[in-house]
Order: structure tokens, then sequence, then C-alpha cells
């Protein structure tokens, strides 16, 4: 969190002084609109949603790392300063974006923020992206951003909308069907990244309390951390599902011990692959989790 602050600190510092203004990390082609997106995924269903109209930039990308250790540059501060339209999180899963949004006077800059539009505040699960309900939500308030900053592409953005509504149908129906067949099965995880789409299901979910710790970079306690071990040894739990960009070494030790007691195990991510998009994604996520909780490993 200190190298984090600096490196705030260090673009406020610069866009005070108007050295961060100079130039965009990707400047828009003329009548394209500007959009920066915190996090890939965000920024995936933008593009849908504008085609040629948008020129997006995501900040949060690469899979392979861990975005709780992201650390801002003066060259997203560059990207933010020329965007017309913001679209990120919130909950505090991206406080580095109020921080530079507020040093970066970008003029007629709309923000679009996930937790808002579904009512989540600081302390609530900040993975919002894996609840059914959040991607329609904010595809459609970016979609009325878009007509109205547009209009003369308005017939256009309209089937943008319904195309992506109707291609998420999909990953509902995918949900419906693991709720019919394995609602209230007992499931662990590391953290609780996967946490709204395991309510979705209705699984039963356990250890939330070394979930929480993991997430906020705390150590469990051993009291805790006995009885996640437990679940595994004695299979009391049917899936484990881990975070695949944040293995620290208690993660490594939890998979060790679900794959000696023979436990199926998932990763998740928090951030878009490359080559997917926000549906194949889930798909994919959803898929691996119907063929864990039938007890098979892959």
């Amino acid at each position: 969190m200190s190298k984090l602050a600096a490196a705030i600190l260090t673009c406020a510092a610069l866009l005070s002084a108007g050295f961060c203004g100079t130039a965009s990390a990707q400047t828009a082609r003329p009548g394209v609109v500007p959009v920066v997106a915190a996090e890939n995924f965000y920024g995936d269903v933008v593009r849908q949603l504008g085609g040629n109209h948008v020129q997006v930039t995501s900040i949060l990308s690469n899979p392979d790392e861990d975005p709780h250790l992201f650390e801002a540059s003066p060259k997203t501060a560059r990207a933010l300063q020329n965007a017309a339209l913001v679209v990120y999180n919130g909950a505090d899963y991206d406080p580095w974006m109020d921080k530079l949004l507020a040093a970066s006077k970008g003029k007629g800059r709309t923000t679009i923020v996930a937790a808002q539009l579904m009512s989540k505040k600081s302390g609530d699960n900040p993975h919002l992206w894996y609840d059914p309900a959040t991607m329609p939500t904010v595809a459609k308030a970016v979609s009325q951003y878009l007509v109205q900053a547009d209009p003369a592409n308005k017939a256009d953005y309209d089937a943008r909308l319904g195309v992506f509504l109707a291609s998420v149908k999909p990953i509902d129906d995918k949900v419906a069907a693991l709720k019919s067949q394995y609602k209230g099965v007992p499931v662990t995880a590391t953290e609780p990244v996967f946490g709204y789409m395991s309510d979705a299901i209705g699984l039963d979910m356990r250890n939330a309390r070394f979930q929480l710790a993991a997430m906020n970079n705390t150590e469990p306690s051993a009291t805790d951390v006995a009885a996640f071990e437990k679940d595994l040894r004695e299979r009391r739990v049917h899936v484990l599902i881990y975070n695949s960009q944040a293995t620290e070494a208690l993660t490594k030790r939890m998979l060790k011990v679900a794959h000696d007691s023979h436990v199926p195990s998932i990763s998740v991510t928090e951030t878009l692959p490359a080559g997917k998009t926000f549906q194949t994604w889930m798909t994919s996520q959803l898929d691996a989790l119907s063929v864990a909780l039938q007890g098979k490993t892959q």
C-alpha cells in the first residue's frame, strides 16, 4: 500500500504541475469517444457496446499480476485526463481511481461506478463483476451515456446493447441450471472473488473469515487455517475455488491439501484473460465449476 500511495501522490503532483496533461496514453480519433476502464472486463463490455465509436484504454489488464499490487503511474493519469467516460468498480477495489480522478481535472468527464449502480459500499465484497446482475446494469448505464454523448449513432448503440443483453442470458441459464442441481452444496475458497456467483448458484460457501483475511492481506487466525484444512482433509467441501492471480504460500498450501485429499479445485481470476470476452470468461469458469462439482478433476 505504501508504494501505491507514493505512486498516486507522484501522479497528483505531476498533474498539478501540468506535466501529466501533455499527452494521453491513447489519443482518440476525431468523432470517437475516449473511454478509460479501470478493469479490462469493463473495458471489454464498453467495446462491445460502442464498437468503432469508442476508443478504450483499460488500466488493469494483465491476468498474470495481482490487481491488489497495482501501482498507478503518470501514464494512467494522462489517460484519465483525456477520457470523456471513465468506468470503474468502486467499493474500495480500485481506490486509486478516486484519487487520480480528483487530481486529473478532465473537462466534461462522466464516471460510471459499478458499486454505486449496485448499491454497494466500502466493506462489501468488491468483486462485483461476478454478480450476474452487475454487467447488464453497467451496460445499460454505458449505453445510455453513449446515446447522450453521440446521438447520431443511437441506432447502433441500441442494437449493440440488445445484442449484449442477449449474449449474457446463457450465463444466467448456466447459473440457474447449477442452482437447480447444487444448491446448498458446501464449497470453500481462498478469497471471496467468486462470492457473488457462488451466492447466485446457492452454494454453501465456507471459511468466510479466512477469505476476508486473505483478501485484506492479513494473516488468518490459526483457528481459521485449521478449520479450512479440516474441511479439505475430511472432504466436508466438494470444491476448492482459488484466485490464481494471488497464489501466496497459504493458498499453495491449501491447494496441496485439496489435491492430497482428492477435493477438486478450480481457478478464478480478477482480470479478463487475453483472447476472451467477458461472456466467454464467465462461461468457461462456470463450466469448470460444473465439472468440479461432479467430483472430477481437470
